[in-house]
């Protein structure tokens, strides 16, 4: 996950919803960025309430709380999923000749749930107790995703994963996802992360000040993984900064009402 200090949190993203249905989609200005009552905000309260029933979430007996299988939120990844196996499926067989399939997907929230974080933080970012998140090592696996990832790789697909996490968080990313079920390499060579302190040459934008958007890391990584000889036929992410920025056949976009990352 790329620095959340850019983040929008679950508060501005109701408040821009909010903006969005008063004044209508693409129409914010000056004026009309800044409510003109209390009654076009939304009450943060309730939509936490809503993101918590959308995910059917409570906590199990460690006190972590953990999203129900039964979940709209579920149902909606399930869907998603289906049509993903079928088109990886199709893809690999027709994949041009001398080119090898791969697929991407972005962590936090595309391959590892971050929702027991989320709940417990108040839908709000902090850079420490995130970090030890992570460095536990204790994300449960997206529904689902497992089964895409590994299906996919029996099917000749290589996988590649590509977060905006730090390359500090490295080590407890790549044990996660392997105790989360996913059954695939997650070596360097397939798991790209954000390396501030050695920037790889193939990513035009990094600087020893770090100058690259989410999307500038995330296409120019996938532009540098397609130059190595794979055509990436699906690219998975839970932002639509993951998916832009061209340099994947077909795109996938996860369910995720928790935050919004430019």
């Amino acid at each position: 996950m790329p620095s959340r200090l850019t983040r929008i949190s679950v508060c501005t993203v109701a408040l821009a919803a909010a903006g969005s249905a008063f004044y209508g989609v693409g129409a914010a200005t000056a004026d009309n960025s800044v409510p003109r009552t209390d009654k076009e905000i939304p009450n943060i309260t309730k939509v936490e309430d809503s993101i918590n029933a959308f995910y059917g979430g409570k906590a199990d007996a460690s006190g972590a709380y953990q999203a129900s299988p039964t979940s709209n939120y579920a149902k909606q990844v399930k869907g998603i999923e289906t049509k993903a196996k079928r088109q990886i499926a199709d893809a690999a067989r027709h994949t041009a000749h001398g080119r090898k399939p791969a697929i991407v997907l972005d962590v936090d929230d595309t391959t590892l749930l971050t929702y027991d974080y989320e709940k417990k933080n108040g839908f709000a970012y902090n850079a420490k107790a995130f970090d030890d998140y992570v460095q536990s090592a204790q994300s449960v696996a997206v529904f689902g995703m497992p089964d895409v990832v590994n299906y996919a790789a029996k099917k000749g697909v290589t996988v590649f994963f590509l977060t905006g996490r730090a390359e500090t968080q490295r080590t407890a990313s790549a044990v996660n996802l392997t105790k989360a079920g996913y059954g695939v390499p997650v070596d360097k060579a397939h798991f790209y992360l954000q390396d501030k302190t050695s920037t790889p040459s193939y990513l035009s934008c990094a600087s020893p000040t770090w100058s690259c958007t989410t999307v500038q890391f995330k296409s120019g990584t996938r532009k540098h993984i397609e130059s190595l000889g794979y055509t990436i036929v699906a690219n998975f992410g839970d932002q639509y900064s993951d998916l832009s920025g061209g340099f994947a056949d077909k795109t996938y976009k996860l369910p995720n009402p928790m935050y919004f990352l430019p």
